[in-house]
């Protein structure tokens, strides 16, 4: 009996790898990292609409659910690679964060003001080039597309991007639309490193660019969602409002 015992097994075993076997085969081919990106730009607007834009400004506000915090955010952008983040919460105050060619700063009422190094630099530097959606492959020398995950339901492509310097970031394609819906990357904090993922909804377009109008932060200790009401392009932006306060 132990002996027709193991032959069943070992039939289940053959079956059960044929079986894998089989749908292994019936899987669609992953597509190439050219193909994402190609998509993910045709779905944005396309190559030229979005090289019509040299500056962006957006504005919002900010909650975090369960939480009794709100607030209004406003972010400048500015190509090549300048940003300027400006959040001003609800009974605790501003909170900035500015980059340039120079480098990279923070200010906050806890902290004060503090020039970023290292790591934190240059995901700063990541974070701030403008038009990075025709620039992955340039900011990532190592982009590869790693497989198939659902996120929210909708099928989607991803892709691991690693830098020459700063902290490799994960990105979920929509396998359908072409849009990027999420991000993920591990930043280092006084407590440790902390996952954070970063999803992006309510693609509107404007300017003939299709660009999210809700932006969720979600990591263990806390979600942030940006609610933006206004996205402007090629505004004015004056140099010095980037610079570390003290170097304007």
């Amino acid at each position: 009996m132990k002996r027709f015992i193991s032959v069943f097994f070992v039939a289940v075993l053959a079956l059960a790898g044929a079986r894998t076997s089989a749908l292994q085969t019936q899987a669609p081919a992953l597509p190439t990292i050219d193909e994402v990106l190609e998509k993910y730009v045709a779905a944005i607007g396309g190559r030229a609409a979005i090289e019509k834009h040299t500056s962006r400004v957006s504005k919002g506000t900010l909650e975090s659910p369960g939480a009794p915090i709100s607030g209004t955010v406003e972010v400048s952008e500015k190509a090549p690679d300048k940003a300027l983040t400006v959040i001003n919460i609800q009974n605790i105050g501003l909170v900035r964060q500015g980059v340039d060619a120079s480098g990279g700063w923070t200010e906050d009422p806890n902290s004060g003001l503090k020039t970023q190094t290292g790591k934190e630099l240059a995901d700063a530097r990541l974070d701030a080039t403008f038009n990075s959606e025709l620039k992955l492959k340039q900011m990532y020398p190592s982009l590869v597309v790693t497989g198939r995950e659902p996120v929210g339901g909708k099928p989607t492509i991803v892709v691991l991007g690693t830098p020459t310097d700063g902290t490799p970031r994960r990105f979920w394609f929509d396998a359908d639309s072409g849009l990027l819906i999420r991000t993920r990357s591990t930043r280092n904090t006084e407590q440790g490193p902390v996952d954070i993922d970063v999803f992006v909804e309510d693609y509107r377009e404007v300017d003939g660019i299709k660009t999210p109008f809700v932006v969720r932060q979600v990591t263990p200790v806390f979600t942030m969602i940006f609610r933006l009401s206004e996205i402007k392009f090629n505004v004015a932006l004056d140099d010095a409002i980037f610079k570390k306060p003290g170097l304007r």
